[in-house]
């Protein structure tokens, strides 16, 4: 990626040695990719925050690409995964920093505004909303009693099992069929078939056969064990955060989500989401497991400029953000149309709270 003008390094963080992409100079972003990602997620994102006088810092996470993957699912914990972020904003030699996160990147900074909320300047978190603990239900079993075995959350469980069928429909074939997957249907994995299909997976406009190149060689390298692993945690996680019951997030958060998003369909999603909130939608295309650095490159990262520039954060309230049609940048509005013309528009809810509390129930049946 030497051509993109973005700077690879490796850092020593809690006792990992990860592998950072960085460009910029100016306040940090610090960008954390979901499953199946990398800091290659963020490649676009990079190249806008960093010409927006930003400097843009995206990691492969721990069990990543080239950063180190322990092989005990025990080393994969929401204390491990805040606590390799802690050390790297240290490392960066920053007290607090701006954060964005999707997916797994997602979950694991709402757990770093909890837990450590004196380094977080603000947070714009993609996909993924703000769950807060439940004491009467485990993650797993919840999951398990809604949507069965074959539910890819529950098949990641049982260590060496998704990887022997990874391994068998090929890592390409793989990372093709999730990074494609756009439909907000729970994503099964039948048993005995793994991500097989009858029908190859197609590439859509946002995935690139570079992409898919890129990612296949990495997690050729690193395996999916740490990946799953954060997965097998679930349970683990659920346990170790017991004394952060009913504890808000207090830092500043915008909140994004597009109603195609299969994290969206999770059974109480919706009303988390949304409850209690009057929220103007406009027509924008998915992000969950979509390349979201090629369908919005620079409007996803004007909306994280213009969030993280701001000098004060008022009460929760609705961002104001016009329908695509509505655009009248006409550097903008060219690709705007090019990028949304082959998909069915959606609503796409972008909520910024100042303190952010969602009071959420998930049925077990």
């Amino acid at each position: 990626m030497e051509d993109m003008g973005i700077n690879h390094r490796m850092v020593d963080v809690n006792g990992i040695k990860m592998h950072i992409a960085e460009k910029g100079q100016g306040p940090v972003v610090l960008l954390v990719h979901g499953f199946p990602s990398l800091w290659y997620s963020w490649r676009h994102q990079i190249l806008s925050l960093a010409a927006s006088g930003y400097r843009a810092v995206a990691p492969d996470l721990r069990g990543y690409g080239d950063t180190d993957a322990p092989n005990s699912s025990q080393l994969y914990t929401c204390f491990h995964i805040v606590g390799d972020l802690v050390a790297l904003i240290d490392t960066l030699g920053q007290d607090k920093v701006f954060v964005v996160g999707h997916d797994w990147g997602a979950i694991m900074s709402w757990y770093l505004c909890l837990f450590r909320p004196d380094k977080v300047k603000a947070l714009v978190n993609l996909s993924v909303a703000f769950t807060p603990r439940n004491p009467k239900y485990k993650p797993i079993e919840t999951m398990k009693a809604v949507y069965g075995d074959d539910y890819y959350m529950i098949r990641f469980q049982e260590p060496g099992d998704m990887e022997n069928e990874c391994a068998s429909s090929g890592t390409k074939t793989v990372l093709t069929k999730i990074l494609s997957y756009i439909r907000p249907a729970p994503l099964m994995v039948p048993k005995g078939k793994g991500f097989t299909s009858d029908h190859p997976a197609t590439l859509p406009p946002w995935l690139t056969e570079e992409d898919v190149c890129y990612y296949t060689s990495k997690f050729e390298k690193s395996g999916f064990t740490g990946p799953f692993n954060y997965y097998r945690n679930m349970n683990v996680n659920w346990e170790l955060t017991a004394p952060w019951t009913r504890v808000p997030v207090k830092v500043p958060v915008k909140f994004m989500v597009g109603d195609q998003d299969l994290s969206y369909h999770i059974p109480g999603m919706k009303s988390a989401t949304i409850s209690s909130i009057s929220y103007r939608d406009f027509e924008i295309c998915s992000l969950h497991l979509v390349e979201f650095s090629y369908v919005m490159p620079i409007i996803h990262s004007c909306l994280i400029a213009r969030f993280i520039s701001r000098k004060r954060f008022g009460k929760r309230y609705i961002l104001p953000v016009y329908p695509i049609r509505d655009v009248k940048s006409t550097s903008l509005c060219p690709l705007l149309y090019t990028l949304f013309s082959w998909n069915k528009p959606q609503h796409y809810f972008i909520i910024q709270y100042k303190y952010l509390y969602f009071q959420t129930s998930i049925p077990t049946t």
